[in-house]
């Protein structure tokens, strides 16, 4: 069997950018402010509210809304086409917004920009505890955003890089605690059900020393099993398939763990098959052809 990382896995893996071919940050509502206060309006609107709907944008107050829209428009393209330094030099414009729609997306691209080969290690850093302070602005804004969950559970993972592995195991039941709630209110996030995952993976596997970290800080430690990871993965690939190169790499290590190498093989090949138009998907690339070699070898 393939030997598979540790916890340290699942650091490295939040310390990547969560890259996703569709945007699944979809917002359910179109908020429109009228004289300082706000409305929310379905976006399936009946003919009549539609008429409404018509007449309420002929208000002075409501052009900065449909300013702000287009705004945020324009950067799930941007995200959506991986052009991650355009969308930061764009949304980091708005950095002083209340809007969590703003904040979470800027928590995103400042995270994405703090991933890539080029920035220093010292920008790094900068950009990792901008992006939690992005994240969990967004929380405070509206507790109600799944996407504002999401963010803060991963922004606070990769803050726990920096602060050592007691600190990092800490926080793994508020990161765990986030995504669930992320997942209750958006509970065909993809990319939630597979970080949950990835969650259960690296507690699976946690080396002996880690685990005993994880008992001075918790009565009860975390754990969790392959299956349950397993049972994530495949949820994932339900909702969404084929959204993410890494998930199917990532069924393919888990159904190596649990010695099942035919599966094993079918989703490495999957992963392997998948287009690299990314950097991460050129990693996963590389990755599921050695995994390959050692189940066929």
């Amino acid at each position: 069997m393939a030997s598979v990382s540790s916890f340290g896995a699942f650091r490295q893996f939040l310390c990547r950018t969560v890259k996703i071919r569709r945007i699944h940050e979809r917002v359910w509502t179109r908020r429109i402010r009228i004289s300082g206060r706000e409305a929310s309006f379905l976006m399936a609107v009946t003919p009549l509210s539609y008429l409404m709907y018509k007449r309420v944008t002929r208000f002075p107050a409501v052009s900065a809304l449909d300013k702000a829209e287009e705004v945020l428009e324009q950067a799930d393209y941007l995200y959506s086409c991986g052009d991650t330094q355009k969308l930061h030099q764009l949304l980091v414009q708005y950095k002083d917004s209340n809007d969590a729609e703003f904040l979470w997306r800027l928590a995103r691209a400042s995270r994405d920009l703090s991933l890539l080969s080029s920035i220093s290690s010292d920008e790094k850093k900068r950009l990792t505890y901008e992006a939690f302070e992005f994240a969990k602005k967004a929380l405070e804004k509206n507790e109600s955003s799944f996407a504002a969950h999401k963010w803060f559970a991963v922004c606070l993972s990769d803050v726990g890089d920096y602060e050592g592995t007691k600190v990092k195991i800490g926080n793994s039941y508020i990161i765990k605690d986030h995504l669930e709630r992320a997942l209750e209110l958006n509970p065909k996030d993809a990319t939630s059900i597979h970080i949950l995952g990835y969650w259960c993976f690296a507690f699976a596997e946690l080396p002996w020393y880690q685990r005993k970290v994880a008992a001075v800080i918790f009565a009860s430690p975390p754990t969790a099993t392959y299956e349950e990871a397993l049972e994530y993965f495949l949820k994932a690939e339900e909702v969404d398939p084929n959204f993410y190169s890494k998930n199917l790499l990532m069924l393919g290590k888990t159904y190596m763990m649990l010695g099942d190498r035919d599966r094993a093989a079918l989703w490495l090949q999957k992963a392997h098959d998948y287009p690299a138009l990314t950097e991460e998907d050129k990693e996963v690339h590389k990755e599921s052809l050695n995994l390959l070699k050692k189940i066929k070898g």
